[in-house]
């Protein structure tokens, strides 16, 4: 039966970069709950060395629909203590970098639109927010309109401007890139249990309800959100990260 996807089901980025097959520098460790209540076992998280290459096309985030203006980014993960590095990048068609996340010390949100706002200076920073420090975190973010809400382990929110188009465009014709930006020396290390693009700007509110709830809360057959009914189709698989990159970023 084929998945589609619609405005409130999330794309998970961990089946789209074919995680559950533990590809090179990818092993399974234990998540945020080492014991979940009414549940055999840990929550299945990924431990992600620094040689992992991880890519795919962004068309697979929603294939048939173009991306979602306004919508929340979804991640339960625990950088290596100290880093600083890019958890999410995705590009548009020419090698331009139009969406990251890069989790650390003080993380920052990158955004540019097809007529390139906002511009580099004006990307949401997050002072006084430290991801790297060794534990799990649940990060939520919310974009909507001109404005980025960060929700940090269901409780701490932070606000920034978000100053883009009033119709931006994210070309989905490029390429998402797990764990770095392409020609950066910086790569994710750590472990990650879950990292989804929800197309609905208040899912990000709900992060800790809904996708990555407390340990007391049990989750019926999706310790990560791995619901049978809502996988990606087999039709959509990873290709070759160093095939494609060469692909699409030939000089």
């Amino acid at each position: 039966m084929l998945f589609s996807l619609s405005a409130a089901e999330p794309a998970d980025l961990l089946k789209i970069l074919d995680f559950h097959s533990l590809p090179e520098g990818v092993t399974k460790t234990t998540g945020l709950c080492s014991h979940r209540k009414s549940t055999q076992g840990p929550d299945v998280a990924y431990r992600v060395s620094k040689d992992a290459q991880l890519s795919a096309p962004t068309k697979q985030l929603y294939p048939g629909d173009a991306f979602p203006e306004d919508f929340s980014i979804l991640a339960t993960v625990k950088p290596k203590k100290g880093s600083q590095s890019f958890l999410l990048s995705v590009y548009n068609e020419q090698g331009i970098q139009q969406l990251g996340l890069e989790v650390g010390r003080s993380p920052v949100f990158l955004y540019e639109d097809h007529t390139g706002k906002p511009t580099p200076e004006d990307y949401p920073l997050f002072r006084g927010v430290n991801l790297a420090d060794g534990k799990w975190h649940r990060v939520a973010i919310s974009v909507h309109r001109q404005t980025i809400t960060l929700i940090l382990d269901c409780k701490k929110k932070t606000a920034q401007k978000l100053l883009r188009s009033p119709n931006p465009i994210i070309d989905t014709k490029g390429i998402i890139v797990f764990g770095t930006r392409i020609l950066d020396e910086e790569v994710f290390e750590g472990d990650i249990q879950q990292l989804m693009i929800v197309a609905d700007h208040r899912a990000a509110y709900d992060y800790c309800e809904h996708y990555s709830p407390d340990c007391e809360v049990p989750i019926i057959d999706q310790p990560q959100h791995q619901d049978p009914n809502m996988n990606i189709t087999d039709e959509y698989q990873q290709p070759s990260c160093s095939s494609y990159l060469k692909t699409v970023f030939r000089k």
